[in-house]
């Protein structure tokens, strides 16, 4: 009986943002995890690492130590373990130390440890700020339901970059930078996003031309997704589903029920 209190003390301190504890715990948790990617991102600064490289391990090494300790607490005092370990917040508590450990196999691996940002989306739930979260399933929602007009977008864009590089190789050749197919189409792809790294130019004026069209081309495809997936976000705004009982029409996008009558939607 002793060992299950002190595992539900443990439970309603780390999964409860209710309690005067838990919402302690999870703002000191957002802070150090703010700490430990500043100090991987100052690490990877020569002048610094040269200087303080010590400190930084260090630092380093505590917090993930720390984490480790916080994961398995959480796998302890979880009412459903399994459940935990292969939620979503679960296999980002995990992620979040791995870094660190494998960069003792495998050198310079330890400032993926910033994949840590990811465990900031805990403050959604620790400051209650469920507008955002409805707003990111609106979104979600909007992308799911785009995902085929997307999809086939891509698919011609693919197709357009593809028929450019292959024209552009047989048009400029190895002895202007275009090497390979491969490399002309990574040029197509660069030039169509209105990116531009320079690193590869046509010499040709029919090179030149042909880049010229594609360039006028990425402006109008860019606006294409834009587009798409704003049509989806208008949709779910103005095409709220009607309530067959009592004609009420403002639910939520997920509703099943008539937030007026309670029938089903």
């Amino acid at each position: 009986m002793k060992k299950n209190r002190v595992r539900d003390k443990i439970g309603r301190v780390l999964f409860e943002d209710d309690t005067r504890m838990g919402r302690l715990f999870n703002i000191i948790l957002l802070i150090t995890i703010l700490l430990s990617v500043f100090a991987v991102m100052l690490n990877s600064v020569y002048s610094l690492s040269i200087k303080y490289g010590d400190i930084f391990l260090y630092v380093e090494w505590i917090i993930t130590i720390l984490f480790s300790i916080e994961y398995f607490l959480r796998i302890y005092s979880a009412k459903k373990t399994v459940k935990y370990i292969f939620s979503f917040y679960g296999i980002i508590d995990l992620l979040t130390i791995l870094p660190t450990y494998i960069s003792l196999l495998i050198a310079g691996t330890n400032v993926l440890a910033v994949i840590r940002m990811l465990r900031l989306m805990r403050i959604f739930r620790v400051f209650k700020l469920v507008k955002y979260t409805k707003a990111s399933n609106v979104l979600l929602i909007s992308l799911r339901n785009s995902k085929t007009k997307i999809v086939v977008f891509l698919e011609v864009v693919l197709i357009i970059v593809v028929i450019i590089g292959s024209m552009m190789y047989f048009i400029e050749g190895p002895e202007n930078g275009f090497i390979s197919i491969p490399k002309s189409i990574y040029w197509a792809i660069v030039t169509i996003t209105t990116v531009g790294y320079g690193d590869i130019s046509p010499q040709t004026v029919s090179g030149q031309t042909l880049a010229s069209i594609l360039m006028i081309v990425g402006f109008a495809i860019i606006a294409v997704p834009t587009s798409i997936v704003g049509s989806e976000l208008y949709a779910l705004k103005h095409n709220s589903t009607v309530c067959k009982i009592c004609k009420h029409n403002s639910h939520d996008i997920d509703a099943k029920y008539c937030k007026k009558c309670g029938s089903l939607l």
